[in-house]
């Protein structure tokens, strides 16, 4: 069956705003958490350790949450669900930073979301089929970077002006339209066999485990693999950048935060409507490919900027890797799991991989900067991403005809 247009999906603009609102509903407290635990005291070390945690929990989850969105016709109750398991999970924050409470929150917040990425893409995959998941995903994602724009824009206001008790009042009112938004979108619009990757009805409907989709796909495991490095790279340079400036005293804790991820989102904005294009004539390989050049340049910047204006170029670097990534990803791993059944699995398999190395990365970020300065750190997390390009450019005639790149012939 051909993907109807989506602007003939009925709910189409209900799941534009679910990706909005669930924007801050996914981030909540998090890109505050390294200076709200900065402002009590708590040293760059114990943040990444208490960050890795949730990581780790995060990655434990997200194979066995992308199971559940494959088995489930009940996609929507996921999302609101994992909406309000995540509010709560912050507010814990609130009640005791205590170290044993703050994990406890980030285990439960990474648990919680761990099914909100594929639940998404499983429901827009239900909604608009293969043929224009790609599209409306990309769509997707810049109404999810807009929201991130306008929650971090607020949440930085409202944090400089009433204190962070106002940030995590405002992920609570996101979460609450986010759950209006997902019981907007018609049940009756989703198909649950499409959803997972299915062509027809006369498919199956075997249920096999994440690491069974990455073992016998090869070109999804070197994906993975790659994303796995990047991620250890890249996660923890966000919030070391913020604590790095705050602790030169370069700026106010929540307007410079609000201000990393503001100028990142607005980026990606911009880079998510690109990567659409880019993907249909370039093919998600190069698109990928643009991502893991990126963080190197990051980090080499970060080391050598720790200044309130260098926000601006780190950030923009960020919003070109994570935006493309954000739309090319997911669209890849449809592709590469075309008429399996099993998209939500293998989306759940690859975050599962990719969350080890975000996972790592604040702990790993957060010792370094303790030991030897935040500028050792910045260019050890950026010089890992090497090994991203590494992996993609080395298996190259292998990726290329998996993205829909012809391979060059042999000389």
């Amino acid at each position: 069956m051909s993907a109807p247009s989506p602007s003939k999906v009925p709910g189409r603009r209900a799941l534009e705003s679910l990706n909005f609102f669930m924007a801050d509903v996914q981030a909540g407290i998090g890109p505050f958490l390294g200076v709200f635990l900065q402002g009590r005291g708590w040293g760059t070390g114990a943040i990444g350790s208490v960050m890795t945690i949730g990581g780790i929990a995060g990655m434990l989850a997200t194979g066995p949450a992308g199971a559940l969105v494959d088995a489930t016709r009940s996609k929507r109750a996921l999302v609101v669900i994992g909406s309000i398991f995540t509010v709560l999970a912050s507010a814990l924050l609130w009640v005791s930073p205590s170290y044993g409470m703050v994990a406890a929150s980030q285990i439960a917040t990474a648990v919680a979301g761990a099914a909100l990425g594929p639940a998404l893409a499983g429901i827009t995959l239900g909604m608009v089929r293969q043929g224009g998941f790609d599209r409306q995903f990309g769509r997707n994602q810049v109404a999810n970077h807009a929201g991130n724009v306008i929650g971090a824009s607020l949440s930085g206001f409202l944090g400089w002006k009433f204190g962070f008790g106002a940030v995590f009042f405002l992920a609570g009112l996101f979460a609450v339209l986010a759950i209006v938004s997902v019981l907007l979108i018609p049940r009756k619009s989703i198909n649950d066999r499409y959803a997972r990757g299915l062509e027809s009805d006369d498919d199956g409907e075997e249920h096999v485990s994440g690491l069974r989709v990455l073992f016998t796909n090869r070109p999804l495991l070197i994906l993975a693999g790659a994303l796995a490095f990047f991620h250890l790279g890249n996660a923890a340079m966000l919030p070391l950048y913020g604590l790095a400036v705050v602790a030169a005293h370069q700026g106010n804790p929540a307007i410079f935060t609000a201000k990393t991820i503001v100028v990142a989102q607005l980026v990606m904005v911009l880079t998510s409507m690109v990567a659409i294009r880019l993907m249909r004539t370039r093919g998600h390989w190069w698109v990928i490919l643009i991502t893991f050049l990126a963080l190197p340049l990051r980090g080499l910047i970060a080391a050598l900027v720790i200044k309130s204006w260098g926000v601006w170029p780190v950030q923009a670097l960020d919003g070109i890797g994570a935006g493309l990534q954000s739309v090319a990803v997911p669209a890849l791993v449809a592709r590469l799991l075309k008429g399996s059944g099993h998209v939500n699995v293998g989306q759940g398999a690859v975050m599962t991989v990719q969350g080890l190395g975000a996972a790592l990365s604040p702990a790993l970020g957060g010792f370094i900067a303790e030991l030897f300065g935040y500028r050792s750190a910045f260019l050890l997390l950026g010089a890992i991403a090497l090994c991203s390009l590494t992996l993609w450019l080395g298996f190259a005639r292998l990726l290329k005809p998996a993205c829909g790149i012809p391979a060059a012939p042999a000389t």
